[in-house]
């Protein structure tokens, strides 16, 4: 197989709107979703990051340059405000160099993230 640019899809509540929750989550989302498919960072193409508008403290990218993923391109954005939507929620597409074929690439949804794509976390 050749190499392909695979999207990566992930998404984690936070328990609080500061700088310290969010980079917690989205540290843990991050290795999650490394773990969940073998990436190693330079593999990555780059990294959006969203969050809803109740999360303002932090930039979600900054735990991506704690984890030492220094040479990554990333980009932070507010989410749409659908009413009704989950709230305080990180959501990441990570673009991944890979020989992977898109159905095998592992999604990683965690805590009341896992309501966003139940078909993805055995919900459905």
């Amino acid at each position: 197989m050749a190499l392909c640019c695979r999207g990566v899809r992930g998404a984690i509540t936070v328990e609080s709107n500061t700088p310290e929750a969010i980079l917690r989550a989205t540290r843990e989302l991050l290795l999650a979703m490394a773990e969940a498919n073998g990436i190693m960072p330079a593999d990555i193409a780059s990294i959006i990051f969203t969050v809803t508008p109740d999360l303002n403290a932090a930039y979600p990218a900054q735990a991506a340059r704690e984890l030492g993923w220094r040479h990554t391109p990333l980009m932070c954005a507010v989410e749409i405000p659908v009413p009704a939507g989950l709230p305080r929620c990180v959501r990441v597409l990570m673009h991944w160099n890979t020989e992977k074929r898109q159905e095998e690439i592992v999604h990683v949804y965690l805590r009341d993230a896992q309501t966003l794509r139940p078909d993805l976390t055995g919900g459905s």
